[in-house]
This record gives structure tokens, C-alpha cells and sequence, in this order.
């Protein structure tokens, strides 16, 4: 039952400064995106401001241990008050009259690398504040909030930039960003006192700490994994190892492989995203709005599919994840490819919204495996490495699109994401590892 984790006060703090974060990011990247493609009129720098933007995200496993190391509270805070100062540069270059597309390349990917920090803060900070029983409620719960303020940020943004201006968002992201560090700054995470961690105690004295760890006899073990033989530390690179000795051989290596290939063709989609936009037939109704109006419309279209994905995985959660996998990536393959053949803004649209449904279910699922399977002080590792390698590609992907795009016209490079989706179809169900999935609360590493 969803309303189960918002009985604590932490987690709604936690909640509510999220939904701020995702909300500034999905205006950041659609008003940014569009700004560069504005400025040069060329799917090459949409292509290059995509990977500026995205390559961070390969090296987010860089982050695990200094996530698992920092005190949660005060890396969220700083992550959010980092990004409102570099969002409002964006504004303040337009009122002097420097601003050029360069100055955009060089913050993108600078918001890119705090949010590779922040994010798996928040992923490591949610199991501390409910119990495993309720993480999947919990995820379901954040991923509807961060789907519903991405359609409502992805839907107004390209509406708000056809009528009001690109650097006109960026003033009111920076505010989001500021209110979301806030929120952050007084959240409760207890660390233990010193001889909290040198005594044992009782279930009833648990407290959690900021690194993974419990005060607590029952987490021992999983507090020891942080150490060496001899009792002492373990370094950044030796917590760097153990997160990749930990997952090398699981099943999650084989789901990176296919994901990496699914992001690959997804970041190409990104790059041609805006001039795809641009190519489209249009309403007379949806004309005020221009060019911009639809690029945004269809950024809302994908965030409504998983929106309405992450309020219905519910109805698939018991369900082996297996045949979740096979059906979902199914059906979004043949959604995508007719969207693309159409070529007509409300239909395609439309499937858009159908194609992404089951992505929102997805993400759910593989996103409770992963919080709940490995040891609680290791999350923030296992969580950035997955993210570091599956997504990986997306950067390369959206290099890549801006060339093919030049080279082969926009609808070519739109279909690719298609045939990527079929191929992910194909390789969940040639491998009986995947395709035999159980169930998430029944899956282990």
C-alpha cells in the first residue's frame, strides 16, 4: 500500500525534495536541448550537447563509494544548491548579452556530473528511512511523483519555450532547485554514537546511519563488509572493487549488456529528437505553439507512458519479471515503429504515451531488485554501477544520432530506437536467465 512509507516524516521530506529535483531537470534538459538547437538550427550540436549531457552518467559509479562515505544529508543539500547557482547562469548570460552555445555546453554537463552524485544519494537514503517491505510501495510512489512532474515539466516546458523563451525556464528551474535543498537540509538521518557501534543492542535501539551501516548486532555483518581482514577500512578503489566483485556473474550483468544496446539507440533518438519535432505535421490548433509546442509535447508523451507504467506495476507485480520484461519491451517496439511511420503529431503522440507504459513498469521492478538484493551498505555502489553501465551508451548513442541524422534524414534515425526495442525483446527471451525471471521480491543476485 502506497500510503505505508509517507506515515514517516523523513521519507515525505525525501519525497517532496525528489520531485522538486526531478522537476528541475526535466525543465533544465528540454529547455537546454531546445536552447542549442535554437541557436545553431543543426541536430549535430543537439546530438553533441546530448552526450555532454548524459556522459557524466558513466561514470557515476565513481560516486557509489563517496555516496556510501558522505553524509547523506548534507550531499543532497549541496548537490541542489550547486545546480540552482548554475541554472541561473543560464538567464544572467541572455540579460548581458553573452550568451552563446558554448556557455550551454559547458553547464549541461556540469549539472549532469552533481545529479550523477545526487541520485544515488537519494537511491541509498530511501532504505533507511522504511522498511524492505515497503520499498516497492515507496519506489512506486516516487517514480509516479518523478513520471507526473516529468509530464507536467517535459508537457509545459516546450509549450512554456514557444511563448515565453527558453532562458525564461531557467529562472524559475533555479527556484525548484533551491526550495528541493530545503527540503533536504532537514531531513533526519541519525548517525550512532560511538558506543552505539562498539556495544550491541536491541532490534527495538536500531538506528540507521548515513553509511549503510546499523547499530545494531543483526547488521554486523553487513557493517564488516566495509572493512579488511585485519579490522580496517576498506579505500575508495577497495569499496570501488567490491561493488564490481559483487555484481560480475549475476543476473544484472546480463540486463546491463541488453540495456546498454536499448540506451544506445534511445540516445541516438534524443539527438534527433528536436528536429523530428520540427518535421512533423501539426494541427491547426497546435500551430500557436510551433515547432517548440511539439518538441515539448512529445517529451510529455514519454513521461505520461511511464507515469501511468509506474501507478500500474502494481497490477504486474506478482508476475515473473521475466515474461514482464518480454511483453513490455514487446508491445513498445510495435508502438514505437508505427508512431514514426505516421508522422502526425497527435497519433504519434498517442503511441508514444503506449509505447512507454511499459517502461514505466520496468523501471519499478529493476529498480526495487536492485535496492533490495544486495547488503544495505553497498546499495549506492550497485546502484551507481548498474546506472553507469547500462546507461552508459546514451551518450554515444546521442553523438552518434546527431551525425546519422545529418547524413540520413531524421525519420531513419527515429526508427532505430525501434529495431533497438525489438532487438531487446529477442535477447530477453534467447536467454533462459532473463526469460525465467522470477518474481522481484524472489530474485536474487
Amino acid at each position: 500500500m502506497i500510503a505505508g512509507p509517507f506515515t514517516d516524516s523523513n521519507f515525505r521530506k525525501l519525497f517532496a525534495g525528489r520531485a522538486l529535483t526531478n522537476l528541475g531537470d526535466s525543465l533544465y534538459f528540454v529547455a537546454a536541448m531546445w536552447l542549442v538547437y535554437e541557436l545553431t538550427g543543426d541536430p549535430f550540436y543537439t546530438g553533441l550537447a546530448g552526450f555532454l549531457t548524459m556522459i557524466p552518467s558513466t561514470f557515476q559509479f565513481l560516486a557509489g563509494p563517496l555516496v556510501d562515505r558522505w553524509p547523506l544529508r548534507r550531499t543532497l543539500f549541496s548537490s541542489q544548491a550547486l545546480q540552482a547557482v548554475l541554472v541561473l547562469g543560464i538567464p544572467v548570460a541572455e540579460y548581458y548579452g553573452v550568451l552563446t552555445v558554448e556557455l550551454v555546453l559547458v553547464v549541461m554537463p556540469l549539472l549532469s556530473i552533481i545529479n550523477e552524485i545526487a541520485n544515488p544519494a537519494m537511491v541509498a537514503t530511501l532504505p533507511k528511512l522504511i522498511e524492505d517491505s515497503e520499498l516497492v510501495a515507496a519506489n512506486s510512489a516516487i517514480a509516479v511523483a518523478k513520471k507526473g512532474v516529468d509530464l507536467v515539466g517535459n508537457g509545459i516546458a516546450g509549450i512554456l519555450i514557444g511563448l515565453v523563451g527558453a532562458t525564461t525556464l531557467f529562472a524559475f528551474n533555479s527556484a525548484t532547485f533551491v526550495i528541493a535543498a530545503l527540503l533536504f537540509a532537514m531531513l533526519v538521518i541519525p548517525e550512532p554514537s560511538d558506543s552505539d557501534a562498539d556495544s550491541p543492542t536491541t532490534p527495538e535501539d536500531e538506528v540507521p546511519t548515513t553509511d549503510g551501516g546499523s547499530a545494531s548486532d543483526e547488521q554486523g555483518d553487513v557493517t564488516t563488509a566495509d572493512c579488511g581482514a585485519d579490522g580496517e577500512e576498506l579505500s575508495y578503489i577497495e569499496e570501488l572493487r567490491m561493488g564490481f566483485s559483487y555484481i560480475r556473474g549475476t543476473v544484472l550483468t546480463k540486463l546491463m549488456v541488453g540495456a546498454a544496446v536499448l540506451n544506445f539507440t534511445s540516445g541516438i533518438t534524443l539527438a534527433a529528437m528536436p528536429s523530428f519535432a520540427d518535421s512533423l505535421s501539426l494541427p491547426a490548433a497546435l500551430t500557436v505553439f510551433g515547432a517548440a509546442g511539439a518538441y515539448g509535447i512529445l517529451m510529455g508523451a514519454f513521461s505520461a507512458g511511464t507515469f501511468i507504467g509506474s501507478i500500474a506495476t502494481n497490477l504486474v507485480s506478482q508476475r515473473p519479471l521475466g515474461y514482464t520484461l518480454m511483453g513490455g519491451f514487446g508491445l513498445a517496439s510495435a508502438c514505437w515503429i508505427v508512431a514514426i511511420a505516421v508522422s502526425w503529431l497527435p497519433v504519434t503522440a498517442t503511441l508514444f504515451v503506449v509505447a512507454f507504459i511499459p517502461m514505466g513498469v520496468i523501471n519499478i521492478q529493476l529498480a526495487s531488485l536492485i535496492q533490495s538484493a544486495p547488503p544495505e551498505n553497498i546499495v549506492g555502489r550497485v546502484t551507481s554501477l548498474y546506472s553507469s553501465l547500462s546507461a552508459g551508451a546514451i551518450p554515444f548513442g546521442s553523438l552518434v544520432g546527431g551525425v546519422v541524422t545529418n547524413l540520413l534524414g531524421v525519420q531513419t534515425a527515429m526508427f532505430v530506437v525501434g529495431v533497438g526495442l525489438v532487438c531487446m525483446t529477442a535477447y530477453i527471451a534467447i536467454l533462459p536467465e532473463l526469460r525465467t525471471l522470477p518474481r522481484v521480491e524472489k530474485t536474487t543476485l
